[in-house]
Order: C-alpha cells, then structure tokens, then sequence
C-alpha cells in the first residue's frame, strides 16, 4: 500500500495524520512501543483500523513521522540562535541546546525508542534509508550552522563539517537518553563543555601542523560512508 505525502495532504487530512502521530505518542509513553498496536492508537486517535494504515503502513512508520516532526520544532527553536549570532560556538552551543528543549517532553520513553533504533537492521535506527528525511535535515540544519558562522574551516573540512557535527549530536542524543539527572543536567553540563573544545579544533584546523589530522578525520567519515 502507497502512504500518500504529507505535503499532498489536504488540511483536513493533515489534522487527521498529525491526530494520528499524537496519538501514538501518548500510547508509547502510557502502554510503551512494544505493547502499542496499530488498532489501540486508531482507537486512541477516533480513527479506523484502515484509516490509521493509510496514513502509516506500520509503527515505524508511526515514529519517523515523529522524528520528522522532532526535527522541524528543532529547526524553528534553532532559528532564533541562528539569527542573532554569527559566532560558531554559540550558534552550536544554541542549536544542540534546542534540541534537548524540544526533546524533553519525550525524554521518559526515548529509551523504549532506542532499544529498537539501537539495532542497525531497524528502520528506525538514525542511520537507516527510513531515516534520511530526518537525518538530512538535521545535516542541513547544521550546515547552516557552519555556513552562517565565523568559522572558517580548511576546504578539506569544510564539506564534512555538518555531518561530523551531526555524528556528534547523535552522540549528545545517546548521552541524553540515558541521563536521569534532574531535567537531564548532566547533558546540558555536557554540552556547555563540548563546544568550546569542538570550537577550538574547528579554529586550530587552519595550523598546517593540524592538516594531516583533518584529512585522516575525513577519510575515516568517507571510508565509514561508503
């Protein structure tokens, strides 16, 4: 069965999808994903069992609807970072701490989520084909981030540096999923001590002595992609 487009969606539709992914998340966050089946959230959403399945042919599909709608409420919260700050550091600083703001109402099922995502032959693991719409605009985000900044990376770096930073912020998102500090302090503390070190081999990338390193950083993330 073809999942029509979200964009070829009319309002109502949309509102029906949208209803659709809300629900779920409550199922996931009450019932847990593995317990929440595609009759429960069509029950949950008002919906038929044949109404939900032609918005979503499956419960993963269910979960990179969220991931796509994760990272748009990402990219309008990084706006305003982006916007007003020109300077690397903090437009990173400000885009990673965006994410865990807009993450947080999810952060008590996110470990349910990553038991699957963990295992590289699920679609919803970060790295999946089923994840590029959300992967690439996340990519796309950051590379706006390096583009609008006063960062000024070797050519060599220059390309990779959006997913090099995307790769980290998988890693702050792995961080994240397992920090039970209060309102996950301990990441916000762990972000606050990245960037600056991140910010200082961006910079230091310029040094000649540091151009052997840049290459090999870059010939691992292209060996590693192909």
């Amino acid at each position: 069965m073809t999942v029509p487009e979200p964009a070829a969606l009319s309002p109502k539709a949309e509102q029906t999808r949208r209803a659709i992914v809300d629900s779920a998340m409550r199922l996931f966050r009450t019932k847990g994903y593995d317990k929440a089946t595609m009759r429960s959230i069509a029950a949950e959403a008002g919906v038929s069992l044949g109404n939900a399945y032609y918005y979503f042919g499956s419960k993963e599909h269910l979960v990179q609807a969220f991931y796509d709608q994760l990272q748009a409420e990402h990219a309008d919260a990084a706006e305003k970072v982006l916007a007003r700050d020109s300077r690397f550091d903090q437009r990173l600083l400000g885009v990673l701490h965006a994410w865990t703001e807009v993450a947080a109402p999810h952060h008590e099922f996110a470990a349910q989520f990553f038991k699957n995502a963990a295992d590289p032959r699920s679609p919803l693991s970060p790295f999946s084909p089923e994840s590029a719409p959300a992967r690439d605009a996340s990519i796309a985000l950051l590379e706006r981030l390096v583009e609008g900044s006063n960062a000024k990376p070797v050519a060599a770096l220059r390309a990779d540096l959006p997913e090099l930073l995307w790769l980290l912020q998988m890693g702050v998102v792995l961080f994240w999923v397992y920090d039970n500090s209060p309102d996950q302090r301990r990441t916000r503390l762990l972000i606050a001590s990245i960037v600056p070190i991140v910010d200082r081999l961006v910079k230091l990338s310029r040094l000649p002595v540091v151009r052997t390193l840049v290459d090999d950083v870059v010939g691992l993330l292209r060996t590693v992609r192909s």
